[in-house]
């Protein structure tokens, strides 16, 4: 009988440092996504200025692992200047991000970016901003995923910040790995797709990648 063989793609297993053999883990590292997200905005910034954080659901380990790469950013000297004023969960969705952007305009809650964890909740945000008659050009905001929307969203001026997860990358990663195993050659319990930052510098290139 063949050895059992078994590949977790995208979703992380709670016991990925100690699968056992011939299981793998095939993803991309989170720790570069809000990372990645939140650096880009800092350089925005200069380094000082409000921010609001839209969080996804928080049971889910992408959000939590983004949310503490967007602190952990900010600890740093190059962008210890940036204040979080507001940090609450859309749960990855874009009308409840439009909600909670126009609950914390109502509010009164100034800031000068919005961080998100994803592109979805950025863009209700925007549409929230926009709706508000908010000046898209004075405020700094950034999600993750660089999907077709977002894409838009950036080429027309909205979205200023994205992070391009390589779906595509992650299958051919995952297929490699199981010929890898078929093979009987030995392979890593945690295979990282790279994250790309996606700016409208280099929006373009990404447009004809999802």
């Amino acid at each position: 009988m063949p050895a059992f063989r078994w590949f977790y793609v995208n979703r992380q297993p709670v016991n990925v440092d100690t699968l056992p053999d011939k299981q793998a883990f095939v993803a991309s590292n989170e720790l570069e996504s809000g990372t990645l997200e939140t650096k880009e905005i800092c350089r925005i910034l200069g380094g000082k200025g409000k921010a609001v954080v839209i969080m996804g659901e928080l049971s889910n380990q992408a959000a939590r692992m983004r949310t503490q790469d967007v602190h952990d950013v900010i600890k740093t000297d190059e962008c210890k200047g940036i204040e979080i004023v507001e940090e609450q969960t859309a749960n990855w969705d874009r009308t409840q991000g439009a909600d909670l952007m126009t609950n914390w305009l109502s509010s009164g809650i100034e800031f000068d970016a919005v961080i998100s964890n994803n592109d979805e909740m950025a863009i209700g945000a925007i549409q929230a901003l926009k709706a508000a008659g908010k000046d898209m050009s004075k405020v700094v905001v950034g999600g993750v995923d660089a999907t077709q929307d977002a894409l838009a969203a950036m080429q027309a001026g909205d979205l200023d910040v994205t992070v391009f997860q390589d779906a595509a990358g992650q299958g051919k990663g995952s297929l490699d790995a199981a010929l890898k195993l078929a093979k009987g050659e030995k392979i890593e319990k945690k295979v990282y797709i790279p994250f790309q930052l996606v700016t409208p510098a280099n929006v373009k290139d990404f447009v004809t990648k999802n």
